[in-house]
């Protein structure tokens, strides 16, 4: 049985009002709380930002209107990249493969099985809650850098890659002892007490940060 998520709100998007009822019982059944919609804009009505309690979002790729393509590349111009599993008729395996090109978590092709459904959007649940705690860990590391002046950034960066005080005096041409005081600042006002730390650090809030 699918580990569920605490608050996790699974919301469905489907044109077809009996499968919509009949997705909504089988996600029910497993004590997801789910809230159904219509028609794209309907959830766009719904949810015009992120809720805090999202879960996934199970969305039938065609239906009148804004189909559900549209509907994922509209949230992805608002900044917003739910985890989304698309369902298919047959035939839109081309349409199912742009979609995850554009960053949907899976899609299911029509009729699925139940429990490959209720897998499936366990597994999204889990990556969406995943994906939001990797951003405010990025958030929270690059808020903590923030409060580096410019002079302290490029000493961060050196430090970082674990270079001794005298070689960044080198590199930035000023003097050791001033590199030693700028090193102090960065690591209290980036909390951290290593060059490893502070590397760590950098590449939380960007990857490529030390390239």
């Amino acid at each position: 049985m699918p580990e569920l998520e605490e608050n996790a709100v699974i919301h469905v998007v489907d044109d077809d009002a009996s499968f919509r009822r009949s997705l909504v019982f089988l996600l029910g059944s497993l004590g997801w709380p789910v809230l159904a919609h219509a028609s794209a804009s309907d959830f766009l009505l719904a949810c015009p930002t992120p809720p805090a309690d999202f879960g996934c979002l199970v969305l039938d790729i065609r239906m009148p209107g804004m189909n559900g393509l549209e509907l994922q590349q509209t949230l992805r111009a608002r900044g917003w990249t739910p985890a989304v599993v698309f369902m298919t008729g047959h035939g839109d395996v081309e349409l199912a493969v742009q979609a995850m090109k554009q960053g949907a978590f899976d899609f299911l092709e029509k009729p699925f099985r139940d429990q490959t459904l209720l897998d499936t959007v366990a597994a999204a649940v889990r990556f969406g809650r995943e994906q939001r705690l990797a951003t405010q860990w990025r958030d929270h590391a690059q808020t903590q850098l923030d409060r580096l002046s410019p002079r302290e950034r490029e000493v961060a960066r050196l430090v970082a890659y674990g270079l001794p005080n005298k070689l960044v005096a080198r590199d930035l041409t000023i003097s050791e002892k001033t590199v030693h005081v700028h090193r102090q600042h960065v690591m209290e006002k980036a909390e951290v007490s290593s060059a490893a730390e502070l590397a760590r650090l950098m590449l939380r809030a960007n990857p490529r940060a030390l390239d």
